[in-house]
């Protein structure tokens, strides 16, 4: 059999530049990362922007008043935040007493010739937690900042974005840059609505069962499996551990609580997390469950955890790209699930 040697060097080239591509992507997160948030934000505000322009408001009025709105739920968010952290503090000393005593009953129970929790400074590490979370924060909101400048020096330009591109391209290569433009904004919208509401009903019913059940924080822990469900897979899960934990430490020496709080919760979010969700956002985006997941590796790894939040609208706007681009039309082939193409082969048998 005779390759191509074009071909292969092609291939080879094309894997280079892909680590070049990751590795400054790596380096240079810190812009990067905001810049990508900023885009993305861009695609979910854009319209409302244009809504806006539409009705004469001038351009520069309109996102300002868009951004101040945005902050405003930012502020709400750091003040719960910072609430729910405040109030987890306070009742630390009454939950390190019931820890000490489950540690203790454990080692007599097992014969331990050790204590588990013995050395341990508790006061010195939940301190060092809390100043890691404290830098946490901060750099967040620094990022924060980034995000809002970048923000509005794109939504400024997006309602020209279109005679732009008239202008610079044929009538044909124009209408085909539209057209991807158009398809990667209907579908990274209509993802993040569809999550943004797998998620909220996630939390409400996470919320409802702790509060039921009589776990102590259970509003706390709603909002955690809100956010945490936007990361494919694994976020579900992480979002069910600190409830089962303090389940099985506040009603310390019944364990059943903790029982009940770890089926249900793992009911739930293998049910909404690992179940629906994969299944409508994969029919929706026609994205193979094999790309989300490598795609949730890749950018977690890169950027952290904000990387796999990001990770399937990055992946999806990717396959819009290759599917618009003829050369590149097979990656996008690739990246799909595979459902419409066996119904499109399945519907072509059937007239035979």
């Amino acid at each position: 059999m005779e390759f191509d040697r074009g071909k292969i060097t092609f291939v080879f080239q094309g894997i280079l530049v892909l680590v070049a591509i990751g590795v400054v992507l790596k380096f240079a997160g810190p812009v990067v990362l905001p810049l990508i948030i900023a885009w993305l934000l861009s695609y979910l505000i854009g319209p409302v922007v244009n809504f806006m322009t539409q009705r004469k408001i001038p351009t520069t009025l309109a996102v300002f008043v868009i951004l101040i709105f945005l902050l405003g739920i930012f502020y709400l968010s750091f003040t719960f935040l910072y609430a729910r952290i405040s109030a987890f503090a306070a009742a630390y000393p009454r939950y390190h007493s019931r820890l000490t005593e489950l540690a203790t009953a454990l080692t007599s129970q097992w014969n331990l010739e050790f204590d588990p929790l013995a050395g341990i400074n508790w006061g010195q590490n939940i301190g060092r937690f809390f100043v890691s979370l404290s830098q946490s924060i901060f750099g967040f909101v620094s990022k924060l900042v980034l995000v809002i400048i970048f923000l509005f020096f794109i939504l400024l330009g997006k309602p020209f974005f279109k005679y732009k591109i008239l202008k610079s391209f044929s009538a044909h290569n124009a209408d085909q840059i539209s057209q991807i433009t158009f398809s990667i904004t209907a579908q990274i919208r209509r993802y993040l609505s569809l999550q943004f509401i797998i998620s909220f009903v996630t939390g409400v019913l996470v919320w409802l069962a702790l509060t039921f059940i009589g776990v102590d924080f259970a509003v706390t822990w709603g909002a955690l499996a809100f956010f945490l469900n936007f990361i494919p897979t694994v976020g579900s899960i992480v979002a069910s551990i600190p409830p089962i934990l303090l389940a099985l430490v506040q009603f310390y020496p019944n364990f059943w609580p903790g029982v009940i709080t770890f089926v249900v919760l793992i009911t739930i979010q293998l049910g909404m997390g690992n179940g629906i969700a994969p299944k409508v956002m994969g029919d929706q985006l026609n994205l193979s469950p094999v790309v989300v997941l490598l795609s949730l590796l890749f950018f977690g790894w890169l950027w952290g955890i904000v990387g796999a939040l990001l990770s399937v609208p990055i992946a999806a706007a990717i396959k819009i790209v290759c599917e618009n681009i003829e050369t590149l039309h097979p990656i996008s082939v690739m990246m799909g699930s595979g459902k419409i193409y066996r119904r499109e082969f399945l519907k072509a048998n059937r007239r035979d």
